[in-house]
């Protein structure tokens, strides 16, 4: 697959420009990048909601009458959610906005599983934002 859109983004100035604006993000690599822009073609095209539930990092309720059940995240496209893991352990680590974020939600008593799901979340909907808007990461977005 890297081969393949390595090859496109020289062919396609748009791809790569596309590729260089999400590679501004501390955290997210080149494998995290062309995963996402083979997996993930709305990215930038529709809105954060969707865009979550589409990489199955949403938090869906299972609520029915009067009972409110467990918010679970679920579904979506696992290769992308594969990728954004491993992005966001890593932002979790070198990126101040997500790092503060992070330490925020386990201070809070969250646990680290769940505190990593909703960094990914975060990325996912900071990089969204990025490509709909064309901006560089700033610190400011986040």
């Amino acid at each position: 697959m890297q081969e393949k859109l390595s090859v496109a983004l020289k062919k396609d100035n748009k791809l790569k420009a596309k590729s260089e604006l999400l590679q501004t993000v501390k955290g997210v690599g080149v494998v995290t990048t062309y995963t996402l822009m083979a997996e993930l073609p709305e990215l930038g095209y529709v809105d954060n909601k969707k865009i979550a539930a589409l990489a199955g990092v949403a938090p869906f309720c299972r609520d029915s009458g009067t009972m409110r059940g467990k918010r679970s995240t679920w579904g979506g496209r696992a290769q992308v959610r594969t990728a954004l893991y491993m992005a966001a352990l890593s932002a979790s680590k070198y990126n101040p906005a997500i790092k503060i974020f992070y330490e925020r939600l386990i201070a809070k008593g969250k646990t680290k599983k769940v505190a990593l799901v909703a960094c990914m979340r975060k990325l996912l909907i900071i990089m969204n934002t990025m490509v709909k808007n064309n901006e560089p990461w700033h610190s400011e977005i986040a």
